[in-house]
C-alpha cells in the first residue's frame, strides 16, 4: 500500500509541474491595434465563414459575389494565402 500512495502522489506531483509549468511560460500575442490593421478586408466583403487549426486561420469570404479563402497567421494575422474560388466550366 505504500507503494501505490507513492506512485500516486509522485504522479499528481508531475501533473501539478506541468501545469504549473505552462501556466508561468505563455507567450504574449501580437498587439490588437497592430493584428487588426493587417488583417482588414475589402469594403463591401461578407465572412460566410471560418476555421481555425494549426497556427492559421481561414476565412471564407464573399466579395463581389464571388468566394475567397483567406488565410493568416493565427499569432500576427499576417496574410498567407488568398484562393479565389470559380465553379468549374
Amino acid at each position: 500500500m505504500l507503494v501505490a500512495s507513492l506512485t500516486t502522489l509522485v504522479a499528481v506531483g508531475a501533473v501539478l509541474a506541468v501545469i504549473g509549468y505552462r501556466v508561468f511560460h505563455l507567450q504574449g500575442s501580437a498587439p490588437v491595434t497592430a493584428a487588426a490593421e493587417m488583417a482588414a478586408l475589402p469594403a463591401g466583403a461578407k465572412i460566410v465563414s471560418t476555421a481555425v487549426g494549426d497556427g492559421h486561420v481561414v476565412l471564407t469570404v464573399e466579395v463581389n459575389g464571388g468566394l475567397e479563402l483567406r488565410s493568416y497567421d493565427l499569432a500576427t494575422l499576417k496574410p498567407l494565402a488568398r484562393i479565389r474560388l470559380t465553379p468549374a466550366p
